[in-house]
């Protein structure tokens, strides 16, 4: 995924009907724009319309992805998650794995205080797979000073 300008001057996709879907997430800009609020929110977007490929039998799998999350200096704009999300439709790769992707790409874009992308996948062989995957900027925080404080406790 592309890093995205911080500057709502630089959205590109908003308002221009001739642009071309990418065709990979690697492709894919999630683009952003200042947050108009000091508070905190919560902001949550959802879409039935999500495909990605099985990685074995190339099969397409369908789900519902929604996405809740509280911004901190940035907001993410729809049209760019539309593209992004819509850029999985030839994206082979297992639905775990397709759903932290989706949250990694998401809070590099917009470094929210924190988010959840939760994938509800329909049922394929009669079992429907539903993945949840959640980032805390408080935690993650923590969870470097604890990864941090063992690694110099073990070169000591």
């Amino acid at each position: 995924m592309k890093r995205p300008s911080s500057k709502g001057a630089n959205l590109s996709l908003l308002g221009r009907s001739e642009t071309k879907l990418p065709s990979t997430p690697s492709d894919a800009r999630l683009e952003t724009f200042p947050n108009p609020a000091r508070r905190d929110y919560h902001i949550h977007f959802e879409t039935d319309d999500f495909t990605c490929l099985c990685p074995v039998t190339g099969q397409p799998d369908f789900a519902r992805i929604e996405i809740d999350y509280v911004p901190n200096r940035l907001c993410v704009e729809s049209k760019s998650l539309k593209f992004y999300l819509a850029s999985y439709r030839n994206e082979r790769a297992f639905n775990e794995a397709v759903t932290n992707r989706i949250l990694d790409d998401f809070v590099k874009a917009c470094s929210p205080r924190e988010a959840t992308v939760s994938a509800q996948f329909s049922a394929r062989g009669g079992i429907a797979l539903s993945v949840r995957a959640q980032y805390s900027a408080e935690n993650s925080k923590s969870e470097f000073r604890i990864s941090k404080q063992a690694r110099n406790s073990k070169s000591q």
